[in-house]
């Protein structure tokens, strides 16, 4: 076997790690990581996923970006294509919609930053610059509605990132426990009547 057929083998034995990482702290958060219950479900020993990660940390840090890489993949590049301004802003909350509606039973992003919001370490570090990297996605999605004069001028563009966010967490939040076609309707009420109350 050469190089580029090892190497590829390599990575695609890894994103399979990764996959079955990613459904394991759906359930049990990354804190819940097991890397004897992770090499059991790839058919795996536990050296043979550590010699892919090196530490349980850096697995934990993988799958965080991996969490990272689908929801963007899902919510912005698609929302992206939409029209600069609000309904590109409209777009990307729709498209959080959809993934809270998937990922209602287990955000592995949302339960990161429950699980390291009062920690040190570059697992806390990571969920910091990540959650911080949506926030300004939002911040620019919302300028860019004023730029286009879908929203006042006189706009708090981080004051409405962070009222957005907040409304995400609660239907995350009321999803899990109260079911989602209810917490959904009264989450998009909640962004129908902020972004209104905006308009030029």
């Amino acid at each position: 076997m050469n190089a580029t057929a090892s190497a590829g083998k390599g990575a695609a034995t890894r994103e399979l790690i990764l996959d079955h990482a990613f459904a394991l702290a759906r359930a049990e958060g990354l804190e819940g990581l097991s890397i004897g219950a992770l090499a059991a479900a790839v058919g795996m020993s536990k050296s043979g996923v550590f010699a892919h990660f090196g530490s349980r940390e850096e697995l934990q840090l993988a799958v965080l970006d991996a969490g990272a890489r689908r929801f963007v993949d899902r919510v912005l590049k698609p929302a992206l294509r939409t029209p600069r301004g609000l309904p590109r802003l409209r777009a990307i909350v729709a498209r959080w919609f959809e993934w809270s509606r998937e990922y209602q039973s287990g955000c592995v992003l949302l339960s990161a930053a429950s699980e390291y919001d009062g920690r040190d370490g570059a697992l806390r570090e990571g969920v910091v610059r990540q959650q911080a990297g949506w926030r300004d996605e939002l911040r620019k999605a919302v300028l860019q509605a004023v730029e286009e004069g879908h929203l006042r001028a006189d706009l708090d563009a981080d004051q409405f990132a962070f009222e957005i966010y907040a409304l995400m967490l609660g239907l995350h939040h009321d999803a899990g426990l109260f079911g989602f076609d209810d917490a959904s309707r009264r989450a998009a009420a909640a962004f129908e009547r902020l972004w209104q109350g905006w308009r030029p």
